[in-house]
């Protein structure tokens, strides 16, 4: 464990979606902003793509904490969040109603979808949100998008019923340009995408999470030419470097090495089989959204907003350290909802000014909406 060497609190690197490690670079806060706004305002479905580990999960994971969070004490939220959709249509459904936590002893289509209509409207009634997430979106078949879509069509004359945000690798907005899938193409109201860092971004992005990890020394075991490195053998995927930047650290504890050198990152990148690197050669170049093309976080008054609301996130998520072991048995909804309780119970003040840093962002995000349509 290298944790103590280089002064750590925790392992800053590790691959999970804890939010108390959420990056805020550009096209992640961009993501982040258009699907907590998206949710908020009702919009029905958005897109979020990007490249192979360039954090689609972890800014849904984030999105999810953020709205939870909110719901704690107003806005109730009922969430699903399906990790593998390569399913029937039949066993789709199935699994909707068991993550909406929805009882039904019928196996009938009519009677299940008559079960998940009741369930919209009384969660709608009672002033909340239906979230629907889908990760890994890519894999989803034809069919089973169009079974999406007309889920989507419960709403009422007023709003949509559902939120829906469907994740996953750009193969998916090839998919949605089939001609049979025209009519869900046009429900998007919000596309984002992710994109490799900046070597600028690598380095706040390291920093962040060195400081997130409980890192105050007064300098860093990552050095500029290391970092350079760094970012050349990934290319500026956050999961390619963190892969790297953890088996650094392993590597530079066993040596007794307080700052790492050229050296130990060409045998880290050795032992991970770093050194041809296999990054999607296709990336987007900014975080759009639908309709204008403009980036999101490159208004003052969102990116403020947002920075806002995502330190308010993670200081809170700091006050529950228990919570910071993985639990592999539980699911990412099971973990949100728990770290919610948590949190509630540590620091009920903190509730209303966490939900006034949300109310901020989205009010930030629709003046903003209204002067690009303007």
């Amino acid at each position: 464990m290298y944790t103590t060497f280089y002064n750590l609190r925790e392992e800053p690197f590790r691959l999970t979606s804890d939010p108390r490690f959420f990056h805020l670079a550009q096209p992640h806060a961009a993501a982040l902003a258009a699907l907590v706004e998206a949710v908020m305002r009702r919009k029905g479905f958005v897109l979020l793509t990007g490249p192979i580990g360039t954090g689609k999960t972890t800014v849904v994971h984030t999105a999810l904490q953020i709205l939870t969070e909110r719901a704690a004490t107003s806005h109730p939220i009922s969430s699903a969040f399906i990790l593998n959709p390569t399913l029937s249509r039949e066993e789709f459904l199935e699994m909707l109603l068991t993550e909406f936590e929805i009882p039904c002893t019928s196996t009938s289509k009519p009677a299940r979808l008559a079960a998940l209509q009741r369930m919209l409207l009384e969660t709608q009634r009672n002033g909340g949100t239906s979230l629907l997430l889908v990760d890994e979106a890519h894999l989803l078949t034809p069919e089973l998008l169009e079974e999406i879509r007309l889920l989507s069509n419960s709403d009422t004359y007023q709003e949509k019923l559902l939120q829906i945000v469907l994740c996953g690798q750009p193969e998916l907005l090839n998919l949605l340009r089939k001609p049979e899938l025209r009519a869900l193409r046009q429900r998007v109201a919000s596309n984002c995408s992710l994109r490799p860092l900046s070597f600028p971004e690598l380095r706040a992005y390291m920093s962040e999470r060195l400081h997130s990890a409980g890192f105050r020394g007064p300098t860093s075991p990552f050095p500029t030419a290391t970092l350079e490195e760094i970012f050349r053998l990934s290319e500026g995927v956050p999961r390619l470097i963190n892969l790297l930047a953890d088996a650094c650290l392993t590597l530079g504890c066993k040596a007794r090495r307080p700052v790492i050198d050229l050296a130990v990152v060409e045998e880290a990148a050795s032992e991970l089989g770093m050194k041809e690197t296999f990054v999607e050669p296709e990336v987007e170049e900014r975080s759009t959204v639908a309709g204008h093309g403009k980036e999101l976080a490159g208004d003052a008054a969102v990116g403020s907003a947002l920075d806002l609301l995502v330190h308010a996130m993670k200081r809170r998520r700091a006050l529950v350290p228990e919570l910071n072991e993985i639990r592999p048995e539980l699911s990412i909804k099971e973990q949100v909802a728990m770290a919610v309780s948590a949190i509630h119970e540590k620091d009920p003040a903190g509730d209303k000014v966490f939900e006034s840093a949300v109310d901020v962002l989205v009010q930030a995000m629709k003046r903003r909406t209204s002067t690009v349509e303007l």
